[in-house]
């Protein structure tokens, strides 16, 4: 990073600087994504900072006494060497640093002793409090001169209480250009080491947003963001940003911040700041914007609905791009045309709001942070807009008396360090904040690299360094607002950073790399194609890929638990655990905190034939592949090796499994034959070739994101199914769950009638496995089946009136049962294979359930529209003529109830 090589050349050949004696010097507060701190003191107080501002550089003492100490002479003249633009430049020294000048002149450079800025110099040194050649000076750095400026407010505070410091005081004018104030806060005094990289330094707890929330809330009652308009949510990372609308769950919806000489506000949808609820907080932002000035405000075309709210209000405005001469500049976040030249007006003093969302734009690009068009222009205003929703509503007015207690993300990340640094207990509200707080850490460490984005990172990143990971289990879980869950968080989050320390091979030699062969051509989704390759706990893989396989869409994988626990009240894992990359070089490195099973992702319709990878840093895992996999080592070797999981694989079915479930497992292969069966029933029923395009997944695990087991790739199950999966006894006793969830896996949205029959259908594959591979009757195969208690279910359904609203789950499979109890399971392969092959059929259900009901009535040369009617279907009357012509179902089984009835 190009602010690294800066901060090397201010302090080379520094240790330490003293900043003891009789200077007080004013702590330096610093924003956007080019100012550093030079020399901070242990108490994280920047007392020296440097930035850059278009073509120029400046340079900030905290007092204005230091330009003129021995000791602070060796900083002054790298100072000076790094502010030239060129090597002949003339530095300008005002005339009350005779001292400075001195030592400059002695060093070699060519100086000139001044009274104020002339047109003529490089590099300006001054300690001028007056702010009368502010707009000259910021001129002539942002052409390519340099400044090194020493000042300190405090004093200037004092004696101007009723002041905005940041705004007003004369040297501010100045300096926040290029992100570096002068603050009224005492700056700790010593000598103090200078740091090896740039020092970081926390958000400052007396900058106060009281006052302005008070100007932005005025009249306003409430915070209307209902209706049809879905608004994006906000970071706020910047220190001189401050949340505006706020939900109950914490989502920034309106942000708003200084910048600068400028301010800006920005709202997460453009509907806002036309909204007639929101009109009286809309021109709060206007006038706050507009610092008094009563100037004109520039619109783009876009916001034509705005110009008609200002119209009615008698304010000046025009529909132009930005123009000089504008006050306030109002546009939306979907281009960044106009990036650069935003970022200068408002750091020059212009006023911003902003407005537009980016959580559409994210399904199709995602790398929301860095290419989204408004956060090219926000980023460096320390706001990003996210590609996650807030929650629409009404929402109270944050209280500018409370303005301490208001969630802010650089406060409290920085609030929560401290504490976790301490070992203190967190503060309630604090706690309260934590699952905001992960959220925000999770998006904050993805952003674009700047000096003070990344001394946070880095900062965040030696936590997780220094501290060992929280023990969690099942019976040791850790609450979703507690230190545990943030530091768990936080380690996957320097995981994807590839920030982890890994001791390259334990100090011992490395071990030679293994070479994997991949099948790389895909004609299913995309699937995780297993190394038999295990990465332990903060260690790095290095993996390397022929030419021919860089850039084609493929990724490595650590971890198979893929299931995001973010959303769970307490957490028996780390709620995210696995972790990707993409292979776009030759050689690909990936490490992870928790560790894992290797995988490369390989992308649906891949045609790449198979790959050879050397992979480095692994471990070998027990993996068992059915006609290929010798048995004898697999009993002698392979199911020894020391991996925590290990994977049974065959054609059409994967298992991971923990190792421990297969360290007795002496015949692999009956169980994968038994496995290589079921599937082959999954297949036959659904009608669709035996071999799948990909094969299916169980991977079990100690918590999962919802039920005991759910569908998907992978089907997910809590670690206690493991057994039963890889028992051929406790298979051939019943294995209803599984079987249920690869039925899930089969259904289609064609013939599904959502939300009726998404817990039934899937039973069919359950009911139809059991019966045809494991000889088990449907009603031994699970309890609700018994006889009784279908004929209960039947007569209840009935009594209530056959309520659609009410046909679902058990209610719903009878349906199908007695279909298939009359007609065999031929007519339901039939209909899915015919299924399987049409196009444009509607989503709309009653449409949906008319076309099953004809089609199945054809299948079986029955007209079946009375038995569906009596179940409640719609059947409509162009069906109900349809089916007239076929023959009566005299056996339909429905009418015995309906006649007791």
């Amino acid at each position: 990073m190009a602010g690294n090589e800066d901060y090397r050349l201010l302090v080379q050949g520094i240790s330490s600087i003293d900043v003891s004696g009789n200077y007080v010097p004013c702590q330096l507060l610093l924003s956007g994504d080019e100012a550093f701190p030079v020399l901070a003191s242990p108490g994280k107080h920047v007392l020296i900072a440097a930035s850059k501002y278009g073509k120029g550089r400046v340079v900030v003492m905290s007092h204005e006494g230091f330009l003129n100490l021995p000791q602070f002479m060796d900083f002054l003249k790298n100072a000076v060497s790094w502010l030239k633009p060129s090597s002949e430049a003339v530095i300008g020294v005002n005339s009350n640093l005779g001292d400075l000048e001195q030592t400059l002149s002695a060093s070699g450079h060519k100086t000139e002793k001044i009274s104020g800025l002339k047109e003529s110099l490089g590099v300006l040194c001054t300690s001028d409090y007056s702010d009368g050649q502010a707009q000259e000076i910021v001129s002539f750095v942002k052409k390519g001169g340099g400044l090194l400026i020493g000042a300190q407010a405090w004093h200037w505070a004092q004696c101007h209480k009723d002041d905005n410091v940041l705004c007003s005081f004369p040297g501010n004018k100045i300096t926040s250009i290029a992100g570096i104030y002068f603050t009224g806060q005492y700056g700790e005094t010593g000598n103090f080491n200078v740091s090896e990289k740039i020092p970081w330094c926390p958000f400052d707890k007396n900058v106060n947003f009281s006052a302005d929330l008070k100007h932005l809330m005025q009249g306003v009652s409430n915070m209307d963001i209902s209706g049809q308009c879905v608004p994006s949510e906000l970071l706020l990372h910047g220190t001189l940003t401050f949340p505006v609308g706020l939900t109950n769950s914490n989502q920034c919806f309106f942000g708003a911040a200084y910048y600068g000489r400028g301010r800006v506000v920005v709202g997460t949808h453009e509907g806002y700041l036309w909204k007639p609820e929101l009109k009286t907080f809309l021109l709060n932002a206007i006038s706050w914007l507009d610092m008094g000035r009563q100037g004109k405000i520039g619109l783009v075309k876009k916001l034509n609905n705005l110009a008609s709210v200002l119209q009615t209000e008698h304010l000046p405005y025009v529909i132009s791009n930005l123009v000089p001469d504008l006050s306030v500049y109002c546009c939306t976040s979907y281009s960044d045309a106009e990036a650069e030249k935003i970022q200068q007006f408002v750091a020059e003093g212009g006023g911003l709001l902003i407005a537009g969302h980016a959580w559409y734009w994210s399904y199709s690009h995602p790398d929301v942070l860095s290419q989204y068009p408004g956060n090219k222009i926000l980023n460096k205003l320390g706001i990003s807009i996210l590609g996650s929703t807030a929650a629409q509503g009404i929402y109270k007015v944050l209280d500018p008396q409370a303005e301490a207690t208001i969630y802010h993300f650089p406060r409290a990340v920085c609030e929560l360090l401290c504490d976790l640094k301490s070992g203190a207990e967190l503060t309630p509200h604090l706690n309260n904040w934590l699952p905001k707080l992960r959220q925000d850490v999770s998006a904050f460490m993805k952003l674009p690299s700047s000096p003070l984005v990344s001394s946070l990172q880095e900062e965040l990143v030696h936590l997780v360094h220094g501290c060992s990971m929280p023990s969690v289990s099942k019976q040791c879980p850790a609450k979703s607002c507690s230190k545990e869950a943030f530091m768990m968080c936080l380690a996957q989050e320097v995981s994807c950073l590839d920030k982890l320390h890994d001791v390259e091979c334990d100090g011992g030699p490395c071990k030679p790399p293994v070479t994997v062969e991949i099948e790389a051509t895909n004609p299913g989704g995309d699937a995780w194609r297993s190394t038999g390759l295990y990465l332990p706990p903060r260690k790095t893989a290095t993996l390397v890929f022929p030419a021919s396989a860089v850039g084609k869409g493929l990724q490595v994988q650590v971890g198979c638990h893929s299931d995001d626990l973010s959303g769970a009240q307490q957490f028996c894992r780390a709620p995210v655990v696995v972790s990707k990359k993409n292979i776009v070089n030759e050689k690909v490195s990936i490490s992870t905190v928790w560790g894992g099973l290797l995988y490369i992702i390989v992308k649906a319709k891949s045609q790449l034939g198979n790959i050879q990878i050397s992979v480095q840093g692994v471990e070998l895992a027990p993996m068992f592949i059915k006609g290929k996999t010798n048995q004898t080592s697999w009993v002698q070797n392979i199911q020894k090796y020391p991996s925590p999981w290990a994977e049974l694989i065959t054609e059409n079915i994967i298992l991971t499994v923990p190792s421990d479930a297969i360290r007795s497992l002496e015949d692999p292969d009956a169980l994968m034959s038994l496995w290589d069966t079921i599937m082959e029933a999954i297949a036959d029923l659904a009608s669709v070739p035996k071999k799948f395009p990909r094969p299916e997944r169980f991977v079990t695990d100690v918590q999962i994101s919802n039920g005991w087991m759910h569908a998907g790739y992978p089907i997910m199950c809590h670690l206690p199914s493991a057994t039963s999966l890889v028992s051929v006894a406790d298979i051939k006793k019943g294995l209803w769950g599984p079987i249920h969830e690869l039925g899930h896996n089969q259904q289609r949205g064609v013939w599904e009638f959502p939300p009726h029959t998404t817990e039934a259908t899937c039973n069919l594959w359950s009911v139809y496995v059991h019966e045809t591979v494991l000889g088990i009757p449907r009603d031994k195969a699970h309890p609700a089946l018994k006889p009784g208690d279908r004929e209960n279910r039947i007569k209840q359904y009935l009594k209530n009136g056959a309520k659609l609203n009410e046909w679902s789950v058990w209610t719903a499979l009878e349906t199908y049962l007695q279909l298939q109890e009359a007609f065999g399971w031929e007519p339901f392969k039939r209909l899915f294979s015919e299924y399987q092959t049409m196009t444009k059929v509607s989503n709309n259900k009653n449409d949906k359930m008319n076309l099953w009901a004809e089609k199945f009535s054809l299948a079986v040369n029955k007209n079946l529209a009375p038995f569906f009617q009596t179940w409640g279907w719609p059947i409509d009357d162009t069906t109900s003529s349809k089916l007239s012509m076929l023959p009566q179902w005299d056996k339909d089984p429905m009418k015995s109830y309906v006649s007791s009835k």
